[in-house]
């Protein structure tokens, strides 16, 4: 813009680049001749920047618009309660002390890029527990580590989706494994996991929805958002289903040991034999350390026929260079050391009397209906449309932020085609989640009232 004359410049930046461009170009082009087609680009250079096309089908609710007004009323000085994430340090929760000291005593090992792959003491831990549960032909070189699962997921959609193609994600899901397809040029196909089945997978209706574009299929167990574990006939009539439409399956298993009252975690990786199967795990939940970001993703079952595949995935890997290399070091003292989760999922534990907690508190309601979770940390409440017609998920989850100060997750968020569900986490103390079902029932009194 220095090369402007002075007169044009003082009117630009004085009165605005589009409005003064207008007036003057007559002027512009008898003083300053041919120059004025840079002028012109100079200006329309100031039009909005539009977010990518890409992102119209891209929806992440657990941090979106309503976690954002939850920032502004605490920044108001109010106290949120928030149940829309599972985020076990926010709620008192601690990593086992061996992990963090194992990453202290490696610090002096954490100052340069590692392996795309990961650190070897990392990957060689996943060997080891998929071996110790049955799965023998992962080797280090199946394993790859990230940024916590999130960054696998993007990462292995990206290697292996071309424009068009499809992937059966469930229904409820976990948002970002139908963002993460959107995202990278592929279609989202739910299949439904239906309350009457106690949210499993309807394999009748999953099977008609396979096409000759179907690349992948998504399992997740033990699930998030319903909490629901995969009985092992189950998970075996997905991986047939699979393997008879050459699927890759990708099993989302970061909930691998937080299950409850008996209920029994089959590794999908133990079943899969004649396709590809890549297994998600991490610290993040079983080891309560979100911040770590720390994260894997082993493969087994048919490698040979995905070389290709491996290789390209293993490029996009290198793109980010490495992930957290102080992390990786807590890998090995995770998975080898003492297993705390089973004291906080056990009867006296804290996730289970919170989970008892929320039971009690749907059971006093007279609204709310819930499915006992059997696995992982969450639930995925009810409300009965007979009593309150008008109930929406979303105005719910608006009212309860904005009157009772308690947020959640609308049940439409986690891409379902009803709007009576929402997703709490069980990680606050049973005092907590007690009041919450307190601030709720008045809520839904209140809606009462008026229907």
């Amino acid at each position: 813009m220095r090369d402007l004359p002075h007169f044009a410049r003082l009117s630009l930046c004085r009165f605005g680049i589009q409005r003064r461009y207008v007036a003057l170009q007559p002027v512009l082009q008898l003083f300053w001749g041919g120059k004025v087609d840079y002028l012109q680009g100079f200006a329309m250079s100031t039009n909005r920047i539009k977010a990518s096309s890409q992102l119209a089908n891209v929806r992440y609710e657990i941090r979106g618009p309503l976690a954002r007004r939850a920032a502004e009323l605490e920044k108001a000085g109010h106290e949120i309660i928030k149940l829309n994430i599972g985020n076990p340090g926010a709620f008192g929760f601690r990593a086992p002390e061996t992990m963090r000291q194992a990453m202290i005593e490696n610090l002096r090992e954490s100052d340069a890029y590692c392996h795309q792959k990961g650190i070897f003491p990392a990957r060689e831990a996943v060997v080891m527990q998929q071996q110790n549960r049955g799965v023998m032909n992962t080797t280090a070189e199946d394993v790859f580590m990230g940024n916590g699962v999130s960054e696998l997921i993007l990462f292995s959609l990206r290697a292996l989706l071309n424009v068009g193609d499809e992937v059966l994600v469930p229904s409820p899901d976990y948002p970002l494994w139908t963002a993460a397809t959107h995202l990278n040029d592929g279609k989202a196909v739910h299949y439904p996991c239906r309350r009457e089945l106690n949210w499993l997978p309807d394999l009748d209706a999953m099977a008609k929805l396979i096409t000759p574009r179907t690349r992948a299929m998504v399992i997740i167990s033990p699930n998030n958002p319903t909490g629901a574990v995969y009985p092992r006939e189950v998970l075996q009539a997905m991986v047939d289903l699979a393997e008879k439409h050459e699927l890759v399956i990708f099993t989302d298993e970061i909930y691998d040991q937080i299950t409850y009252e008996g209920a029994e975690y089959t590794p999908v990786a133990t079943l899969v034999k004649h396709t590809l199967c890549g297994t998600f795990s991490g610290l993040s939940k079983v080891y309560r350390s979100c911040g770590f970001r720390v994260g894997w993703l082993s493969f087994s079952g048919e490698k040979d026929q995905a070389r290709e595949y491996m290789l390209g995935l293993d490029t996009i890997m290198s793109l980010r260079l490495c992930s957290n290399v102080v992390g990786q070091w807590a890998v090995q003292t995770a998975l080898g050391g003492y297993q705390s989760i089973y004291d906080l999922t056990k009867p006296g534990g804290r996730l289970f009397q919170t989970r008892a907690t929320v039971l009690d508190g749907v059971k006093r309601s007279r609204y709310l209906h819930v499915l006992p979770p059997r696995g992982a940390i969450y639930a995925f409440p009810g409300v009965d449309l007979d009593k309150l017609p008008n109930f929406d998920d979303e105005k719910f989850a608006i009212d309860l932020l904005e009157r009772k100060h308690v947020l959640v997750a609308p049940g439409s968020s986690f891409n379902v085609p009803y709007r009576n569900h929402f997703r709490i986490t069980l990680l606050p103390d049973e005092k907590t989640m007690a009041d919450v079902f307190e601030r709720m029932e008045d809520l839904l009194d209140e809606y009462a009232a008026v229907a």
